[in-house]
């Protein structure tokens, strides 16, 4: 008999779904059959299970935060059992200890974390067995059929497994130290709270910072236009009045000039140049070029992007979405004919079918193994959801893409763009821009009932394959060389010079794709290109994410502010590592050489460790340089214990407030004292550190002793009449380490009353994270 061991329920029970079973708690049974000659247990993991231990089960001495402990190098990294998921693993561990499982087959997503998901609790059980991989690209029966039927054995992606424990130790070096430094050195200039950093969200943050001091140090400067508009023979256009390559003047008195000088003067036509351009179908859809184009369009955020593409993964009606590739192989090619004609059921996409051309089949710029590393692009698969079953963001996803498959099916667009020069007086010149589209090709599908300057047409990061910003061109009147006419108007257009742009979430995912551009090292630059930039497809949403949770970027009407948290830490990190994208080039570059089985994983955990120590040592030394100020909010003072103790920049973690309550623990986010506020339970190091809870929540009341308890335990017992609306529950309170919040935990009510069950009703345990 096997075991299965699938990352999540939901894929669990798709991975069983084509062969005969019955469910059962916690897991599912596959009857004998064909595929399963003995049968098989299918169970899953709920995300991730386990963790790296806190750096207090290293020593007891790590948990209160002190220089004097910095910096952090565990001998040998440690893995826990999460504590909210401990019975999914006893219940996974008990499986896999039974006599009857002769082998395992991890079936976890088909990536380096999903490899480290599943080999890890593999290991905490303590249970050998022989193993097997499942690799797939998507859950529909068929490819689920076909992917036991190939099973891979164990030794071919157990690389990825090295090269994602690597990751997630050295990204726990980075962070844990680079946090606690920079926490605690802010502490000593009085300024209290949890200062996060990362081998990925600083040099992230480090670019939304300089686009901020960009637009702030940016001076606007006034500039003159003279606008005209030409009646020749009947035929009426504007221009724009130009010399050489400059259509902006720099004092009014100039234009004005001009002006006057032009003022229903004769007007010829002098040049006509026309130049055709054929732009070819945007390529197929990666993770980031869908989230970028997704957030341009509909102003999704990139997670809600991610959390709506998994939905249809799971439900089998997309492939693989953390894909890092554009392209496909022949044998997704051959099914491509039969999906575009499953497609023609929606209403939305029966116009453009059936598409011109049958086959993809020898078209390199789709199809094309060499390019397919662990996944192909993001496509519709054959199993095509019925019109009506996808509402919302669902379904403006799915269309999406499968609009682009669609267009890939499509003609090149053509356009004609003419450039005409009108004489005046035989002076001065003047402008005109137009366009004609000659062939409407895949533009009609794309920008099809889509606002024309909400939908780039092409791959985002390839310029090439875009379309300019042209869509304010007119068509130009039927005019030739050598038509003479009249200047009908003419005015002075004044103007000013424009700030760049913030980043919109959308524009963000592709900066961090593209990050190489901003280094200086040419051989660095080619490894960020090659290793996909900043993050991975599957983290860079949740790095933005992360970036906002901590306050670090705010995010209105789509566009990415830098707070002041945020600003200060990059002015904190200065030349540091920390702040630049050449660590991440480095790190990918030997990352990726560990996956391949090129590099080991003993010798980069050393240099880890010895970053890590430099990572300390530099920011204690740079901190006596630092001149830059910390804006408190309007009307606050700093914590009476940042201005106690005889001089500027003490500090006294863990102290009490001014009022001397007693301590009921130690704040989870920054290593203070929590204390009663008499109308809330807090830190004492607010206003920097935020960290409250309340005495009251859904009714019921929050007592000190479960405070204590879940500030030393991370979760309190099961707490009796929470209530909902008309509904009451009981469940226990928990500490989101990860997202910074309370949770529910609800009670198993099989099991005893003072223990709650795994799993939190708000938990996110399913969405990969970058470990920093």
């Amino acid at each position: 008999m096997q075991l299965i061991i699938a990352e999540k329920p939901d894929q669990g029970a798709k991975l069983a779904a084509p062969f005969p079973h019955k469910k059962t708690q916690g897991y599912i049974e596959i009857a004998r059959c064909p595929a399963f000659p003995d049968g098989a247990y299918v169970s899953w993991a709920v995300g991730h299970i386990c963790e790296l231990v806190p750096p207090e089960e290293y020593d007891p001495s790590y948990k209160r935060w002190s220089l004097n402990t910095l910096p952090i190098l565990p001998g040998k990294f440690k893995h826990r059992i999460t504590p909210s998921k401990a019975k999914q693993f006893n219940l996974l561990k008990d499986l896999l200890k039974r006599p009857e499982v002769k082998d395992i087959i991890i079936a976890s997503d088909a990536g380096r974390e999903g490899e480290y998901i599943v080999r890890i609790i593999i290991q905490l059980s303590g249970v050998k067995k022989p193993m097997k991989r499942l690799w797939i690209s998507s859950l529909t029966a068929r490819a689920v059929e076909q992917g036991f039927a190939n099973l891979k054995d164990e030794s071919e992606t157990r690389n990825l497994y090295y090269e994602a424990v690597s990751r997630s130790c050295a990204d726990w070096l980075v962070g844990m130290n680079g946090s606690r430094v920079y926490s605690l050195l802010f502490q000593r200039r009085g300024v209290q709270g949890v200062f996060s950093t990362g081998r990925v969200q600083s040099p992230t943050l480090a670019l939304i910072v300089s686009r901020e001091k960009e637009i702030a140090n940016f001076k606007p400067e006034p500039f003159w236009e003279v606008k005209a508009k030409f009646d020749i023979q009947g035929a009426e256009y504007e221009g724009t009045w130009f010399k050489g390559e400059e259509t902006r003047l720099k004092t009014p008195e100039e234009a004005e000039v001009i002006r006057t000088r032009c003022e229903a003067k004769d007007a010829v036509v002098d040049s006509i140049e026309t130049e055709r351009k054929e732009f070819q179908p945007p390529q197929l859809f990666s993770l980031s070029s869908l989230q970028a184009s997704a957030n341009q369009i509909f102003k999704y955020s990139p997670q809600d992007t991610l959390s709506g593409l998994q939905q249809l993964y799971l439900d089998g009606y997309i492939s693989y979405p953390r894909s890092d590739s554009s392209y496909v192989t022949d044998e997704e090619a051959k099914q491509f004919p039969d999906i575009l004609q499953k497609l023609a059921g929606f209403n939305e996409l029966k116009p453009f079918l059936p598409a011109p051309k049958s086959t993809l089949i020898g078209n390199k710029r789709y199809v094309n193994a060499s390019k397919v590393g662990d996944h192909y692009a993001i496509i519709p698969t054959e199993q095509v959801p019925n019109p009506g079953r996808l509402q919302g963001m669902h379904l403006n996803l799915y269309l999406l893409i499968a609009k682009r498959l669609i267009a890939a099916h499509e003609e090149k667009a053509i356009i004609d763009y003419t450039t005409l020069v009108t004489l005046v007086d035989e002076r001065d010149t003047f402008m005109s821009k137009g366009k004609v589209i000659v062939q409407e090709g895949w533009r009609k599908v794309l920008y099809d009932n889509t606002p024309k300057k909400k939908a780039k047409s092409g791959k985002e990061e390839d310029k090439n394959d875009r379309e300019e910003e042209d869509e304010d061109l007119s068509v130009l009147p039927p005019v030739k060389k050598g038509d003479a006419g009249k200047v009908a108007d003419i005015h002075v257009k004044e103007g000013k010079t424009q700030p760049p742009k913030r980043y919109t979430e959308g524009q963000l995912i592709t900066l961090m794709k593209t990050a190489g551009k901003h280094l200086d090292n040419a051989e660095l630059e080619k490894v960020l290109q090659r290793t996909e930039g900043l993050g991975t497809e599957a983290t860079r949403a949740s790095i933005i994410g992360g970036l906002k949770d901590r306050q670090y970027i705010e995010v209105r009407k789509n566009m990415v502010y830098a707070t002041n948290k945020g600003t200060v830490l990059i002015e904190a990190l200065g030349e540091s590592i920390l702040a630049s994208a050449e660590m991440t080039a480095k790190w990918e570059q030997r990352l990726g050489e560990i996956g391949q089985g090129q590099e080991s994983p003993k010798n980069f955990m050393e240099q880890a460790q010895r970053l890590a120590q430099k990572i300390v040592s530099d920011a204690i030394e740079a901190e006596k340089n630092w001149s830059f100020t910390v804006e408190m909010p309007s009307g606050e003072e700093r914590p009476a214990y940042a201005k106690a103790g005889g001089g500027k920049g003490t500090a006294a973690p863990g102290g009490r407030e001014g009022g001397g309550s007693p301590e009921l623990g130690v704040c989870p986010i920054c290593g203070k004292a929590v204390v009663d506020k008499k109308k809330l339970y807090g830190c004492t190091g607010y206003p920097s550190c935020m960290f409250t809870i309340s005495k009251k929540i859904l009714g019921k009341a929050i007592s000190e002793t479960q405070v204590k308890r879940l500030l030393d335990k991370g979760q309190t017992l099961v707490l009796k009449g929470f209530t909902k609306g008309d509904k009451a529950f009981d469940a226990a309170l928990s500490w989101n380490r990860e997202r910074q919040k309370l949770d529910f935990l609800f009670p198993d009510r099989s099991e005893g009353k003072g223990e709650p069950r795994t799993g939190a009703g708000t938990h996110t345990a399913d969405k990969k994270t970058d470990p920093v």
